[in-house]
C-alpha cells in the first residue's frame, strides 16, 4: 500500500520528496534544473538549483552538498539544497556514483574513496556552471556525507569553507559499530567482507549488508532503541521514501570502509569549518570528536540545535530553519 509521501514522490515531475519542494520552475523564484555529467565512465545524476532571479551573467557563491549513506539527492540534501539557494547561492547535489540515479555496477558499492570522488565531482562540474564564482565555493555534508565532506575538504582547497550536518563518520561505525557496539566482532566481519570480495572476483553472487526485502511492522520499529536507527527507517521507507534510495550495500564494501576513519588528518582543514548537531542526537559522539581534532581551523565553531536529533535535522521544520539559518550566517561570513 502506498502511504502518502510515496504518492507524493510519484507525482513531483523531479522525483523530489522533502516537503515545499519543487514541482515547476517559476521565473524569480528558484529553480532546479537536473544535469548530468561523468566521473571516469560513470553517469553522475544530479540537480543544480539556481536562486531566485538568477542571471548567469552575474557571479554567486555556489555550495556543494553531500547526501547521507543510503540517502539520495531528492531527500534532505535536496531540501538543503532549495534553502540555500533562496538565500541566494547556486547549490547541486548529486546521487553518488553506484547509488541512486548514478551509474554504475555492481549497483550500492559503498566504498569512501568514491562518495570522496563524488564532492570532488560536483565541485569540477558547479565551478563550471554560468554564473558560479568558482573562487567562492563552500561544501555542506550530511550524515555520512558529513564524514566524506570532512576527508574531502581535507585535501581540497577550492572549498573555501566546510560545513556538517549531522555528521557520522561511516568508518568508524562500520568498524566499530555504533556507539561501539560491535567491538568484538570486528575480525569476523572482516573475514565476512574477504569472503564477499572472493566470491565477487570469482563471478559469483554479490553480496550485501542490509539487505533484508522484508519490511519492517511499526511495532517492530518502535521496539528499535536508539533513535538513529528507528527514525532513520521511518524517514527513509515511510515518510520521505524514494525508490532510488536504498540501505544496502556490497559486503565486500566493508573492506575499505572498516580501515577508514573521518576523523583522521582532521589538522589538514585550515578552512572555516561549521559542524552542527542535534543536542539530542546519539550520533553527536562522531561530530565532538572530529571538531576537537581539528586543531588548524581558521574559524570553527560547534553549533547545537536543542532538543534534534539526528534524523529530526532532517526534516523538522523547526530545526531545520535554525540549521539554514546557521548555515547561511556561515557562508555569508566567509565565502
Amino acid at each position: 500500500m502506498k502511504n502518502n509521501e510515496t504518492i507524493k514522490s510519484n507525482q513531483n515531475p523531479y522525483t523530489l520528496v522533502y516537503d515545499g519542494a519543487i514541482t515547476e520552475n517559476v521565473k524569480g523564484k528558484v529553480n532546479i534544473n537536473p544535469v548530468s555529467y561523468k566521473i571516469k565512465d560513470i553517469a553522475i545524476a544530479a540537480n543544480v538549483y539556481t536562486p531566485p532571479n538568477y542571471n548567469p551573467a552575474n557571479k554567486y557563491p555556489a555550495i556543494v552538498i553531500a547526501h547521507p549513506n543510503g540517502g539520495v539527492k531528492e531527500q534532505v540534501a535536496g531540501l538543503y539544497a532549495q534553502h540555500l539557494a533562496e538565500q541566494g547561492y547556486i547549490t547541486i547535489t548529486a546521487d553518488a556514483a553506484y547509488q541512486g540515479g548514478s551509474g554504475g555496477f555492481p549497483r550500492n558499492v559503498d566504498k569512501p574513496a568514491n562518495r570522496i570522488e563524488d564532492i570532488y565531482a560536483m565541485a569540477d562540474f558547479i565551478s563550471q556552471y554560468a554564473g558560479v564564482d568558482a573562487s567562492r565555493l563552500g561544501l555542506l555534508g550530511i550524515c555520512g556525507g558529513g564524514g566524506y565532506s570532512l576527508k574531502a575538504a581535507q585535501s581540497d582547497k577550492r572549498f573555501k569553507t566546510v560545513a556538517t550536518l549531522s555528521m557520522f563518520n561511516s568508518g568508524l561505525v562500520r568498524r566499530n559499530g555504533y556507539m561501539n557496539s560491535q567491538l568484538a566482532t570486528i575480525q569476523e566481519r572482516l573475514k565476512q567482507a574477504s569472503d564477499a570480495r572472493a566470491q565477487e572476483a570469482a563471478g559469483g553472487e554479490i553480496l550485501y549488508a542490509n539487505n533484508s526485502t522484508t519490511p519492517m511492522t511499526k511495532e517492530q520499529i518502535a521496539s528499535i532503541p536508539v533513535d538513529l536507527y528507528r527514525q532513520g527507517i521511518e524517514y527513509y521507507s515511510i515518510t520521505y521514501p524514494h525508490p532510488n534510495s536504498s540501505a544496502k550495500y556490497t559486503l565486500s564494501s566493508l573492506l575499505d570502509l572498516m580501515t577508514w576513519d573521518a576523523s583522521t588528518n582532521m589538522d589538514l582543514i585550515e578552512q572555516p569549518l561549521l559542524m552542527i548537531a542535534g543536542s539530542k542526537a546519539d550520533s553527536y559522539y562522531m561530530t565532538e570528536d572530529a571538531f576537537g581534532k581539528a586543531v588548524n581551523a581558521k574559524n570553527k565553531e560547534l553549533f547545537l540545535i536543542e532538543g534534534a536529533t539526528h534524523i529530526e535535522t532532517y526534516w523538522k521544520p523547526e530545526y531545520v530553519n535554525q540549521a539554514v539559518s546557521k548555515l547561511t550566517q556561515f557562508y555569508s561570513k566567509f565565502l
